[in-house]
């Protein structure tokens, strides 16, 4: 069993929380106003925007070291919601493992819709959540929970791979927001 803590409480932190739960883990949800609890997880779910990414950084850094984090965000500009707001070569799991060389950071989640995580099913196929990281025991860790939870987990390789799942993520959110793609659906592997 693996604790498990998701910062940020919104339908993402939820439809996730849930399937971790499901799996038989343990989990705890943290919102904006739980800023003087600790964070106990052997595994951090970093389920808020990623323009978020400062504050929690700003307050939370040191708790995060040692753990596993994961970064489910699409660094996307929320202004014009046409341009991902990371350099070109880059990634935003690449800048937050800059800022967290302490811990293992992974890029999961960010091509899932929460509606998709909440079911199990993109459309009419199985919820697959891609992983992205250098660590192979902690990509380990975090597919034994999805896979425990009920979705599919794959190894998309090393934690450069971010770069193409936030370009995925975000090319899927901008279908949905232009109601060619359902929030319900999504890409999937077959």
């Amino acid at each position: 069993m693996t604790h498990v803590s998701i910062i940020g409480s919104g339908n993402m932190g939820q439809a996730i929380s849930a399937v971790v739960a499901k799996g038989g883990n343990t989990v705890e949800l943290f919102n904006s106003t739980d800023k003087d609890r600790p964070v106990t997880g052997e595994v951090v779910i970093l389920a808020t925007p990623y323009p978020a990414y400062e504050q929690v950084l700003a307050e939370r850094a040191d708790q995060l070291a040692g753990k596993v984090v994961v970064d489910i965000s699409n660094p996307l500009n929320f202004e014009t919601f046409d341009s991902l707001t990371v350099p070109a070569d880059g990634s935003a799991a690449a800048e937050l493992a800059a800022e967290l060389p302490d811990s293992k950071v992974l890029k999961a989640f960010n091509t899932n819709f929460a509606a998709t995580v909440a079911t199990g099913k993109a459309g009419e196929v199985p919820t697959t959540v891609l992983i992205a990281g250098d660590d192979a025991d902690a990509k380990a860790l975090l597919a034994g929970i999805v896979s425990a939870g009920g979705l599919r987990a794959v190894d998309a390789g090393s934690l450069k791979r971010a770069r193409e799942l936030e370009a995925l993520g975000f090319l899927q959110l901008t279908l949905a927001v232009a109601e060619k793609t359902p929030w319900t659906g999504g890409f999937g592997l077959a």
